[in-house]
């Protein structure tokens, strides 16, 4: 059977293998003189029925010539697809191909000539379908492939592999891994090492999957790549370990446009979370280092820094200050640098980007401007430092898009900065800068604006002179901040004094301020100037107003929705007085009451706004119980008292919330200081009240002031005797100047005017006018009382210093 033998060149692998297929020898003639087995189980025939008989016989048109034409011996042939007959007569589909045997001599019909092997055509197609994904894996797939046996040295990888570690296989068979890919490193929670992972994954049989490595390519140095990997064990059916397969993918554009859209979202996620240039500055290189540049720079114009705007560019380059800076190479703990000032010569990225106004990219260094609105507000440096590789178009992109974030968060920033040093500078010149001084009272006071990103809020107090030596206190809050806020605060401050100088009880003040604002709109555009506009939370204005008069040393107060005062008796006793509270002003609906106490000269009361004892982790009841512990401690000094008082409610030094501190320590006239007679309401009394007037100036050492003060008195008493019934009370005050004081029962108030020369009054009032420094009329429950005021001469030494 040596014509056997050479069938063997044949290509018969897979299905058509003539160790597994269906194989029948035919002769010269066509006739079957050898069936297999395998012949039988696919169609049916015993070889006693077939062997003899034609080829037609089970494969009807069996003598069509195969496609491509005729076959040499042992020259495998195409294989075909045709229709078989059973032995049980159905119809069944095979592949078949046939192979010549070799040549037999001239007239030997009945030598074997050829060998057909058949097999059902879906097990042909199975493996045809099998062999082209083996095909495709080891030619066409993009992933690569690799093997490596049990001592882990490579056996054979596929074209995908080859192309990415760019050396043929012949230079690379019987290697490690570790020696193929020298200084690659496995991502972090991943064993260090190919040959490592490999180990593993031979001795327990658990794979690894998506492994990211991070290294070169032999052929490509200096460019990093990223591959993402897995391994796993080949074993044999009987259970042997044949040794690893490695498949590997180059992820590097995927892993950082993946990194890229992480940098957005975490840039998004970080920066502008405040309204500070500065921690804004700091927010992009603490994004971008080290994941995007090995060091990142901020320059901001000086100009842009205080707050002013952007500069549109033109000749000459602008002051420049490092604000933020960071460095892989830094420690984690290094606090940040002060900002300081930054030049760059010429030459440099950051001069031509200056210069030009874009983009300049020099090796691994990239400066891109920071823009708003199409100006100028300074430079972002990115640095790769020892890092491969260039800036590539998608990282411009990214710094493009890191920087423009930037930009905008820095613009509002400044923009808030440039509000906030408005706002409290309007705030500052519209509080009080030095309180004058009082005879009535010693004051001293504190200020702190809040910390909060919206800016300065509406917080005000005022010490304001009166008639008659006493002294209004006032202290406010406006809910909110801005420049709103301190513009509404102003108009309050302004109308408080206004009415405060009309010497009016504090709760009508209080009322008749909640009656400005609670003109409607139409109201307040026909002259309610003083009222605040259209855009204030009226609702969330508090005040408290309190009258102290150092004579009877009475204290009189109203609030409107305002925390009460702390009053601290001369033993240290601390109160807090409960005030009828009345509503926010504007509310309206409810009156206003007025509470009245004596505070003997010595007591300190303090006025207060809410951002000074409630705090966000603090509420109102414990910030009172710590402002009364330092207040018990009255006898120190007022100004210690208040650095104390912040120092215990505040001590980072900035509120959450704006505070006010006004403390107040009262004094009385000496009785030396006041003179006072009550007169009958009939013309005799006018001589009477000169004379005594006349006496008390003598004795006080101002008979300069005689003249003057006996016209004054004769006018006020005259009036008095005229036109109001009841006695009549003179009462004269040496304090920082001559008050002359006449009181009587009558509500109406004499008026000033001008007398023609016919009239035979009239010129009375208008001559007091001239010889006072200023006068006036305030309404007591019992009637009036009209006052005036003369300077001392300039040699007199003065009168002494009040009790307190």
């Amino acid at each position: 059977m040596n014509a056997w033998t050479t069938a063997t060149n044949a290509d018969f692998r897979g299905p058509l293998d003539v160790t597994r297929a269906a194989t029948a020898v035919l002769d010269a003639r066509g006739l079957v003189i050898g069936w297999s087995p395998a012949a039988r189980k696919l169609l049916g025939y015993p070889p006693e029925d077939i062997v003899g008989r034609p080829v037609d016989t089970f494969l009807p048109d069996a003598d069509r010539p195969a496609a491509g034409g005729p076959r040499t011996a042992g020259e495998p042939a195409d294989i075909e697809t045709r229709t078989a007959r059973h032995a049980d007569g159905h119809r069944l589909p095979v592949a078949v191909t046939r192979c010549p045997l070799t040549d037999a001599p001239p007239g030997a019909e009945t030598a074997p000539a050829q060998v057909l092997v058949a097999t059902a055509v879906g097990d042909l197609q199975a493996w045809e379908s099998r062999q082209a994904m083996l095909h495709g894996l080891a030619t066409q797939s993009p992933v690569g492939l690799a093997l490596y046996d049990s001592t882990l040295r490579l056996t054979w990888f596929n074209t995908a592999y080859g192309r990415e570690i760019g050396l043929p296989l012949r230079q690379l068979i019987g290697k490690r891994a570790d020696e193929l890919y020298p200084g690659m490193f496995v991502t972090e929670g991943y064993p260090t090492g190919l040959d490592t992972v490999m180990r593993q994954v031979l001795a327990t049989g658990e794979p690894f999957l998506d492994l990211h490595f991070v290294g070169e390519r032999p052929t490509d140095p200096g460019i990093e790549h990223i591959w993402s990997c897995s391994y796993y064990r080949l074993q044999a059916p009987d259970g042997r370990v044949l040794g690893v397969c490695e498949d590997s993918f180059d992820i590097t554009d995927r892993y950082r446009a993946q990194r890229r859209l992480n940098l957005l979202v975490e840039a998004g996620r970080r920066i502008g979370t405040s309204l500070d240039m500065v921690g804004t500055a700091r927010e992009v290189t603490e994004v971008a280092v080290p994941d995007f540049a090995a060091s990142v720079t901020v320059d901001l114009l000086r100009s842009v820094l205080a707050g002013a705007d952007a500069e549109p560019g033109g000749s000459g380059l602008p002051d420049l200050v490092r604000v933020a800076a960071r460095s892989w190479y830094d420690p984690p703990d290094r606090p940040p640098h002060p900002p300081y000032p930054i030049s760059y010569e010429r030459g440099t990225p950051q001069y031509r980007s200056l210069s030009s106004g874009g983009m300049i990219r020099v090796d691994r260094t990239m400066v891109k401007p920071l823009r708003a609105g199409g100006a100028l507000m300074g430079l972002v440096t990115f640095d790769r430092g020892d890092a491969p590789g260039v800036f590539d178009g998608g990282e411009i992109d990214l710094a493009a898009e890191l920087v423009a974030r930037a930009a905008v968060s820095m613009d509002n920033a400044r923009r808030f900065t440039r509000e906030h040093a408005a706002a409290l500078t309007l705030q500052r010149n519209l509080l009080p800068q030095h309180l004058p001084p009082q005879s009535a009272v010693e004051t001293a006071h504190r200020y702190l604006p809040s910390d909060d990103r919206a800016g300065v809020g509406g917080d005000w107090f005022d010490v304001i002179g009166l008639s008659g030596t006493r002294v209004g206190l006032v202290v406010g809050d406006v809910v909110g901040h801005g420049l709103q806020a301190a513009a509404t605060m102003g108009r309050l401050r302004t109308t408080v004094r206004a009415l405060a100088r009309l010497d009016l009880a504090p709760d009508e003040l209080l009322s008749r301020l909640d009656d400005l604002f609670g003109q409607t709109p139409d109201e307040r555009a026909a002259g309610a100037v003083a009222a605040p506009g259209p855009d204030d939370v009226t609702a969330g204005v508090t005040c408290l107003y309190a009258v102290y008069d150092p004579v009877s040393r009475h204290c009189t107060m109203a609030r409107a929705g305002h925390p009460p005062p702390a009053i601290v008796d001369l033993a240290g006793e601390v109160t807090f007085p409960d005030l009828p509270a009345g509503p926010p002003l504007g509310l309206g609906g409810l009156p206003f009451e007025s509470w009245e106490t004596e505070l003997p000269a010595g007591s300190l009361l303090a006025l207060f706004t809410d951002g000074l004892v409630q705090g966000r982790d603090r509420d109102v009841e414990a910030g009172l119980a710590t402002l009364g512990d330092v207040l018990r401690e009255h006898r120190r000094p007022l100004e210690e008292l208040c650095d104390r008082a912040l120092d215990a409610l505040l001590p980072r030094g900035a509120a959450p919330d704006d505070a006010a501190l006004l403390l107040v320590r009262t004094r009385e006239l000496d009785a030396r200081q006041v003179a006072a007679w009550e007169l009958p309401a009939e013309p005799a009394a006018v001589a009477t009240a000169r004379e005594l007037a006349t006496r008390q100036l003598a004795e006080w050492d101002l008979a300069e002031l005689s003249y003057a003060t006996e016209l004054v008195v004769s006018e006020l008493v005259t009036n008095a005797v005229r036109h109001a019934s009841g006695p009549v009370h003179l009462r004269l005050l040496r304090d920082l100047a001559l008050v002359t004081e006449v009181s009587d029962t009558a509500h109406t108030s004499p008026h000033l005017r001008h007398s023609t020369y016919e009239d035979e009054g009239g010129r009375g009032l208008f001559i007091v006018a001239q010889l006072v420094q200023r006068w006036g009329t305030r309404y007591t429950p019992y009637g009036k009382t009209i006052w005036a005021e003369q300077a001392f001469p300039p040699h007199y030494p003065g009168a002494p210093r009040p009790v307190g």
